[in-house]
């Protein structure tokens, strides 16, 4: 498979079955806790983040959901208003970028790649940049660990 694909997703998953169950704690499906478990409303992050970046002198806002430092996995909700972007940049890391609403163009040099609400794009491993066409929302998804095996 090549890595600077598009992927389009085609449905997205019911509201319903997304929404804050409290930090540490995932309510099962009969309604009982599981501890260890995390759940997050990728749909309320990416709204919060939108409002945000259209306050934003800059045009973006950002807040990563899971990971850090101290994970190899790091995923993160960032909004973009039409017009801003993430200036090129170094590649963090193996990524994957999921457009959760809008519309963004990610660019590698002369190569570009067009992702819209639904669609999965493949973060090239080279310099690139991120702009957004419309509003819009992605969820950039990094693993740490793939950027430390590199020599």
């Amino acid at each position: 498979m090549s890595r600077n694909k598009c992927y389009h997703a085609g449905h997205r998953p019911s509201s319903a079955r997304l929404g804050w169950a409290g930090f540490g704690l995932l309510a099962g499906e009969d309604g009982s806790e599981t501890e260890g478990m995390e759940k997050f409303s990728l749909e309320a992050i990416a709204r919060a983040q939108a409002t945000r970046a259209a306050a934003s002198s800059s045009g973006r806002s950002s807040e990563t959901v899971y990971g850090g430092h101290e994970h190899s996995l790091r995923q993160t909700v960032i909004a973009l208003a039409a017009g801003a972007s993430l200036h090129e940049h170094e590649n963090p890391g193996e990524a994957t970028i999921q457009v959760l609403s809008g519309r963004v163009r990610l660019t590698a040099g002369d190569v570009g790649w067009d992702g819209r609400s639904g669609d999965l794009l493949v973060v090239p491993d080279s310099r690139h940049a991120l702009a957004a066409v419309e509003d819009a929302v992605v969820l950039l998804t990094v693993s740490m660990a793939a950027r430390a095996g590199h020599s």
